[in-house]
């Protein structure tokens, strides 16, 4: 044991020199170990309730950088085909060097509650921290939502339904839900055609009764028609929607790139200000291709920076 004693200690030294530069409010919780080290000068608020209701997972954790009074703020929304998952570890945290604010948040899983929660427990988090803006010094007027695979798709569905009111419920009924800029990593936006779009590279069975899908919705989603048509983006697509980035693989093995070609285009019909970016040879993820942080960047600086005309 006293062997062990120096590795600790150092081990210790360098989670302690690694998030120094980051500020947390005394009921803050310690960074995840694998967290990116965050800019000098960053509040970190953690585990903040969005919803009077008490479950553990309608929590949000909040960076704030320094020096950036009325930043944006953008709104991270984790993937886990709707069923795991966490608001640790936000690759959206890059953006507090960028002057950006952000939050990252944790929604009702499958197990809990089956669809609309999630995108209640979104709309119920962009309502709060809409609300709490001038507290946190941030821009209410400048929220965006970034996700990816099933955060991908509610990022999706926020930015598709800001006058849709069947989807807010809870606290703040007063407060605007709308975003106003969405990146979408990969997210479905039509649940009933991912079986028929997938490949010869796909690894999931869609309209099986054990998919994500099938759990998020209560049953096989070919049986449920209609519940997986409201949980699909896809059907909500008016001119009014927010501006929208999306990223998708094409060599995506669990979420069709044919969802983003379809949503895409659909949303360009509308005459949504939509953009999208293939990664070649990209999988569900984990793409090693600089072009998109630059395409997300680039994106929200024009959306949520571009000067007051």
């Amino acid at each position: 044991m006293m062997r062990r004693l120096p590795s600790i200690l150092a081990f210790a030294c360098f989670l302690l020199a690694a998030f120094a530069g980051a500020a947390e409010s005394p009921k803050s919780k310690v960074a995840p170990k694998s967290q990116r080290p965050l800019p000098p000068g960053v509040t970190v608020l953690r585990d903040l309730p969005y919803s009077e209701s008490g479950h553990e997972r309608q929590k949000l954790d909040l960076y704030l950088p320094a020096n950036a009074k009325n930043a944006p703020l953008v709104v991270w929304i984790h993937g886990g085909g709707w069923q795991n998952g966490s608001k640790d570890r936000s690759p959206a945290l890059m953006l507090l060097s960028h002057g950006y604010a952000v939050a990252s948040i944790n929604y009702r899983l499958s197990s809990h509650a089956q669809f609309p929660a999630q995108i209640e427990d979104c709309k119920a988090a962009i309502r709060w921290l809409r609300a709490h803006a001038r507290q946190h010094g941030y821009d209410p007027d400048r929220i965006a939502a970034w996700g990816s695979s099933a955060g991908g798709h509610l990022v999706a569905l926020l930015g598709v339904t800001g006058e849709v009111k069947d989807f807010d419920r809870g606290e703040n009924p007063g407060v605007s839900s709308r975003v106003q800029a969405v990146v979408n990593f990969y997210g479905p936006s039509e649940l009933l055609t991912m079986d028929a779009q997938s490949g010869a590279n796909s690894k999931m069975k869609h309209n099986a009764p054990d998919s994500p899908e099938a759990k998020l919705l209560g049953g096989p989603i070919q049986e449920h028609k209609e519940k997986a048509q409201r949980a699909s983006p896809l059907h909500y697509i008016s001119p009014d929607d927010a501006p929208m980035l999306i990223v998708h693989g094409d060599s995506d093995p669990l979420v069709p790139v044919k969802q983003s070609e379809v949503f895409f285009a659909a949303l360009k019909k509308a005459g949504v200000d939509a953009s999208l970016y293939i990664v070649k040879t990209g999988g569900h993820g984990g793409f090693n291709d600089p072009e998109v942080d630059r395409q997300v960047t680039g994106f929200l600086n024009r959306v949520l920076k571009a000067p007051a005309r």
